[in-house]
């Protein structure tokens, strides 16, 4: 008799999380052509409506003002852009670092892997926050110099990572074949182990942008990354405080559920990513 063949059970909740990681990425990419209001200029917004309730789609201020007469709707979707490009920049940064130099260190191994795994251990000791505030209080608050802070967080969990899984490959059969018949290390490292290193350090890079898209709005909701009047989520949450967001929670609650969602739609994506390409740590 034949076994009823099992149906694929469709994850919902991660089809509604790659849905609005759609909406914000396309959002965030085409924000100077869409018909947004004013995200940015405070002397234009001398003439709107301070603290206007949101009126819907078909209202001139869909989501509101807030205290300087910007649009809440365009600052939200200019937020979007600034939070995602600096963490983007970051995982980029730190992945193409992390990952190159731990590579190096797990296939040379010898003085090169313990002064790699002092330096990365070193960074690991640091608290994250500590850490990003003394960065942020010496660095120019510039996408560029938030990028390459946030960048720091990331390079360590790279190395080990790249390293652990360069260690695992180089030990191979295949590997010890092309390095008998003579391939040099060069070859050996960018030919038989980068393909079978890339995509598990992928996978973290994939979680690392939820990461570092807190870590982001952390910084400027402390006032040391990104300054007003250019949005990002972090610095909009900020702008609550004082008791605005008791008389005007929509200040707070937009970029807030903004954030959440594009966290914890990340998530999903990275862990679903690391399943795939990464089934160790997945079981972790």
């Amino acid at each position: 008799m034949r076994t009823p063949s099992r149906r694929r059970r469709v994850d919902v909740v991660f089809w509604l999380g790659m849905a609005w990681l759609t909406v914000v990425l396309g959002a965030a990419v085409l924000a100077p052509l869409l018909p947004l209001g004013n995200a940015d200029d405070s002397v234009k917004g001398l003439t709107a409506p301070i603290f206007a309730s949101p009126e819907g789609l078909g209202g001139a201020y869909p989501l509101g003002t807030n205290n300087y007469g910007l649009d809440v709707l365009a600052r939200v979707v200019y937020g979007a852009r600034t939070s995602l490009l600096v963490a983007l920049l970051a995982v980029l940064i730190g992945t193409c670092v992390g990952g190159l130099v731990g590579l190096v260190s797990g296939f040379v191994r010898g003085t090169t892997d313990r002064v790699v795994g002092i330096l990365s251990n070193a960074l690991l000791a640091v608290p994250p926050l500590i850490l990003l505030i003394a960065l942020g209080t010496v660095l120019d608050p510039s996408v560029r110099s938030i990028a390459f802070a946030l960048s720091l967080l990331t390079i360590p969990s790279m190395v080990r990572l790249a390293r652990a899984n360069t260690i695992t490959v180089a030990q191979r059969e295949y590997v010890l074949a092309a390095r008998a018949l003579g391939a040099g290390r060069l070859r050996l490292m960018l030919r038989e182990v980068l393909p079978n290193v890339v995509l598990p350090v992928l996978s973290l890079a994939v979680v690392m942008i939820s990461v570092l898209v807190v870590a982001e709005a952390s910084l400027s909701f402390l006032g040391i990354g990104i300054e007003q009047p250019r949005p990002t989520w972090g610095n909009m949450i900020a702008e609550g405080q004082g008791g605005v967001m008791e008389q005007h929670p929509y200040i707070v609650v937009v970029p807030g559920i903004c954030l959440f969602l594009t966290v914890f739609s990340f998530n999903l994506l990275g862990e679903k990513a690391q399943q795939r390409w990464d089934p160790r740590s997945a079981k972790l």
